[in-house]
């Protein structure tokens, strides 16, 4: 996102629009899911990212607020088959409530080389969430990927009508946990030239991190429900964790 404006320079609404407030632990009780949805709205996140289940929950609380809702599908591995996914975004979509879905790549094709196969597999659902003026965002798990595959995997998605590329669940345990480092976004950015938006996700939890990718240019960031406040600078604690 081209902006005029530094980091610094922003005020509190402008710096909570770059954020996706991530509500998405498992384990989370009805009464916390309530509880963080309430905080993205409240902070004036741009959207919260929920799992399927608390759709009823996040269309409660954030009807007739600015902040919108963000769902995942078939998180977080990306491992149905791509009919599978194409159900369940229609499904989640078809209300007509969901501003945007974020995906998961098979990143496993893609570390096998099977490009087709990940451009048919991210089109079919992008074809769909369209339908219904839903934006997507493809997660490419980066920390499990080699630059060149980012890289690779950028385009890819181009190719299928991906509306962003995303680097990180938040939920990879297979690896290194690095997310949203500036190398992996820069890479992402320079493959994009503006054909696709960007988003960041993991690690990112300290205000200084988060300042460095807006004045890089990021489109969007996943915040750990943890770390929004200290992003935004209303919070000292910079050692917050969260899921994304």
């Amino acid at each position: 996102m081209k902006t005029t404006k530094k980091a610094h320079e922003m005020s509190l609404k402008e710096l909570a629009s770059y954020i996706d407030q991530s509500v998405l632990k498992p384990e989370f009780t009805q009464e916390e899911i309530r509880k963080y949805v309430q905080e993205g709205i409240d902070f004036g996140c741009k959207t919260v990212c929920i799992n399927p289940s608390s759709l009823p929950i996040a269309r409660e609380l954030c009807k007739g607020t600015d902040t919108k809702i963000c769902v995942v599908c078939d998180f977080p591995f990306g491992l149905s088959t791509t009919i599978s996914k194409t159900i369940q975004a229609e499904e989640y979509c078809k209300s007509g409530d969901i501003f945007e879905l974020d995906i998961v790549a098979n990143y496993g094709w893609i570390k096998s080389g099977m490009w087709k196969e990940v451009e048919t597999d991210i089109k079919a659902v992008c074809d769909i969430c369209h339908k219904f003026d839903t934006e997507v965002k493809v997660i490419f798990e980066t920390d499990a990927l080699s630059l060149d595959e980012i890289k690779k995997a950028t385009e890819t998605a181009i190719a299928a009508g991906a509306d962003f590329v995303k680097t990180s669940t938040g939920f990879f345990t297979g690896g290194k946990s690095e997310g949203a480092t500036t190398e992996v976004i820069q890479t992402m950015m320079d493959v994009a030239k503006g054909r696709t938006k960007i988003k960041g996700s993991g690690g990112i939890r300290t205000q200084e991190h988060f300042f460095q990718l807006i004045d890089m240019g990021i489109d969007r960031m996943g915040i750990g429900y943890k770390s929004t406040p200290v992003v935004l600078g209303l919070s000292a604690d910079n050692n917050s964790g969260g899921g994304y």
